[in-house]
């Protein structure tokens, strides 16, 4: 099994879905530790995307990932936008012109969204931050992909519920980075909303593949 521009397109309409269905869960988690947008700027930023895919569909899913990250940057707000977008960009990066995505590309393609996301906002795991949803995604990926047995979908699986472990995991931190970080102690206690949106897009990438 490869994936393949249908999968990225399905993909992003997911992703899509999932940030209309959780954009209030997302607003809730801000507004306990930031300034309550992250729901609001993730559901604008990716039906920016549905719209750019309804005008025409990329040819590969690299492209497809690219046109993603130009419109999360140029659509959402607040620190998501930026982070986001390089993730995406980054990811197409690794991908290049390919027609399709196997077990080994996509893993490649998974840590260079996350070293993005590091590069771009200088957090680590630990800080709260979606990088402690992203970081245990990479290397369940690396993992399932190395080991020779999982296909591309067996990796999806293994980086989403890495991704929803490492977001749960986030509840005792104690913010290092971020507006949350302003909060000190009082940070804990709480998910951190970049986790879990976070979660979501690796969870869409499943769905998409299943």
């Amino acid at each position: 099994m490869v994936l393949d521009i249908n999968w990225a397109v399905k993909w992003l309409t997911l992703c899509a879905q999932a940030m209309a269905e959780h954009r209030v869960e997302l607003i809730e988690l801000d507004r306990a530790i930031g300034d309550s947008d992250h729901g609001e700027n993730m559901d604008r930023g990716f039906q920016a995307v549905l719209a750019k895919l309804g005008e025409s569909t990329p040819e590969t899913p690299g492209a497809a990932l690219k046109m993603t990250a130009m419109t999360l940057m140029s659509k959402v707000g607040g620190a998501a936008g930026p982070l986001y977008g390089t993730a995406f960009l980054r990811a197409a990066t690794a991908l290049g012109d390919s027609a399709e995505v196997d077990a080994a590309a996509l893993a490649g393609a998974l840590a260079a969204a996350r070293d993005g996301i590091v590069a771009r906002g200088k957090a680590e795991s630990g800080d709260k931050t979606m990088v402690d949803a992203w970081t245990p995604a990479v290397d369940a990926a690396r993992a399932a992909a190395d080991g020779g047995s999982a296909d591309v979908l067996g990796v999806l699986v293994a980086a989403a519920e890495a991704a929803e472990a490492g977001a749960v995991a986030t509840d005792p931190m104690v913010a290092r980075k971020g507006r949350a970080s302003y909060l000190g102690e009082r940070s804990a206690g709480h998910r951190d909303p970049g986790a879990v949106s976070s979660a979501l897009i690796l969870r869409a990438a499943v769905g998409a593949a299943a």
